[in-house]
């Protein structure tokens, strides 16, 4: 199963069940940017402990590895778990929300949009994408964040709301990185 597969087959799980989610991470960022290869898809999910049961087995063991004692301490946790498909390698990271106003925000701000031509979801909203690439590149300093945040600024950089993502960046301790973001897209 190739990514968009496990991308749409995802969708299609969380839309069935209600459950509340966002794409983010280097697939959001694909969509208000620039697209680049990524290893796995981000989904930031709304899950409650009764949803771990439905949410699991929607990945069917001939298909998926998922375990759902991960599952369920990722839930009390706030913390990921992930689903693989062993046959592609292709991996999903769930990453279950917590209570922090910026987490509470970005589902609020959540977009609905084309993934393909016979299906919708949710994905966060660029200011969001571009405050979570900025934690990112803050915990691990890997270029390719803000190569990603660059890539959304370039394609929709006019349509951003900027205060947002300042306000949330002195909040989230990445203010410093994401001022210099925006003095070297100044300068060049």
């Amino acid at each position: 199963m190739d990514q968009p597969e496990l991308l749409k087959f995802a969708i299609q799980a969380l839309e069935r069940l209600n459950i509340p989610y966002a794409i983010v991470g280097s697939f959001a960022s694909g969509v208000w940017g620039e697209s680049r290869f990524t290893q796995d898809i981000d989904i930031l999910v709304e899950l409650k402990p009764n949803d771990v049961p439905l949410l699991c087995a929607a990945f069917p063991d001939a298909e998926f590895y998922v375990s759902q004692s991960a599952a369920n301490e990722a839930v009390v946790r706030h913390g990921q778990f992930n689903v693989i498909n062993p046959t592609s390698g292709n991996k999903i990271a769930f990453m279950v929300a917590g209570n922090s106003p910026w987490v509470r925000a970005q589902l609020e701000r959540r977009r609905r949009i084309s993934f393909f031509p016979d299906q919708h979801g949710a994905v966060a909203a660029a200011e969001d994408v571009i405050l979570g690439k900025l934690v990112y590149y803050h915990e691990g300093g890997s270029d390719k964040h803000l190569r990603d945040i660059a890539g959304i600024l370039k394609f929709s950089g006019n349509h951003l709301d900027r205060d947002y993502v300042s306000r949330f960046a002195v909040q989230l301790g990445v203010a410093d990185i994401w001022q210099s973001v925006l003095l070297k897209i100044q300068q060049s």
